[in-house]
């Protein structure tokens, strides 16, 4: 088990914990360019992309104190063509308060150790850049700069670029964890 701030909780996250969710992300989307979505979600929205990953059989966490969300983190298909089925995508959001106490790096800690057990190969993330904090969550597991794509993205009337970092797990197809 990983280290974490002495009162955080991890856990899948579940429908009671979809409105949280969607308020954290919504911070994102109206005041950062951490992501390139423009318009708030509503809980439904959320609900529906929730439910993808589960279908999928993906995981989706969540971070509490008490009954306070301050943050979550999940991993989607990387693309939808079969050849990709062993591939994922991280992404991993806090809650404003959140910031500088750890949590990010538990919840990311968690999520690595679950993608170890999946068949898994490859997981991609994609990081709107200057974004430092995220970029030394990556690196600090392993993950390692394989790319930058310059001015791909337009919010807040300006242009701006994407990275991609990797890291590479040890399922095998055929192997001992193949499915």
């Amino acid at each position: 088990m990983t280290e974490q701030p002495p009162t955080l909780t991890l856990r899948e996250a579940g429908r009671h914990d979809i409105a949280a969710i969607t308020a954290i992300y919504n911070h994102y989307i109206e005041n950062t360019v951490i992501t390139f979505e423009e318009d708030p979600l509503t809980p439904a929205d959320m609900q529906q992309r929730h439910a993808a990953i589960a279908q999928a059989g993906l995981p989706w966490l969540v971070a509490c104190e008490g009954t306070e969300r301050l943050g979550y983190a999940y991993v989607s298909p990387w693309k939808p063509r079969s050849a990709f089925r062993y591939s994922v995508e991280t992404s991993i959001y806090l809650a404003p308060q959140a910031a500088g106490r750890g949590i990010g790096k538990a919840l990311f800690a968690e999520l690595d150790q679950r993608l170890a057990c999946l068949p898994v190969r490859f997981a991609g993330a994609v990081i709107a850049l200057p974004n430092d904090a995220s970029v030394r969550l990556h690196e600090q597991f392993g993950y390692r700069k394989i790319g930058r794509a310059a001015e791909v993205g337009y919010k807040f009337g300006r242009w701006l670029d994407v990275g991609y970092w990797q890291k590479h797990f040890a399922f095998e197809p055929g192997g001992p964890a193949a499915d």
